[in-house]
């Protein structure tokens, strides 16, 4: 039953500020994935990139992720979670899967600290070119798209509860 909404993005996108606020505007409850991976291995996002590598990671979050089993959420992803396509149609069978869409030059804006983030970039990978691999990703998985740029929060949020209302009816 699909009674969740997945929120896919680029880092720095808003997944996590929208997500909370959605949830309460729904009464739903809010999942952080990436909170979930840190609490199921007991280490910090990057502690897990450094000790795994990039493609080790992202198999500990398709695991994360293909393994969520809730209803009535609003779940922010982390990223990364498109590499893995067991992940991306576990949560497409239990949710609607929504891409918070921001130019590149607002990506860029938002993020500081890649690493303390725990963005996954491959050696010799910089920021422009990791928008430009995830992009068609996100695209590619998206059932809604919405456009975040130079857009308030609750305009952000409004979109997204009237597009989920409707595929709901």
């Amino acid at each position: 039953m699909k009674d969740n909404i997945v929120l896919i993005g680029m880092p720095g996108a808003g997944k996590s500020t929208v997500g909370v606020v959605l949830a309460k505007r729904l009464g739903y409850r809010f999942i952080d994935s990436d909170l979930v991976i840190q609490e199921k291995e007991g280490k910090l996002l990057h502690e897990l990139i450094e000790e795994n590598g990039v493609e080790g990671f992202w198999q500990i979050e398709s695991a994360a992720n293909a393994g969520l089993d809730v209803h009535n959420s609003v779940i922010a992803t982390g990223g990364s979670v498109i590499y893995e396509p067991e992940a991306m149609a576990h949560l497409g069978q239990i949710g609607t899967i929504v891409y918070l869409q921001l130019p590149y030059e607002e990506v860029a804006e938002r993020l500081g600290d890649l690493d303390a983030r725990g963005v996954t970039l491959r050696p010799g990978q910089d920021l422009p070119a990791l928008y430009q691999e995830r992009r068609p990703l996100y695209e590619q998985y998206a059932q809604v798209t919405v456009d975040c740029s130079s857009k308030p929060l609750r305009s952000i949020v409004h979109e997204i509860h009237e597009l989920y209302r409707c595929r709901q009816e």
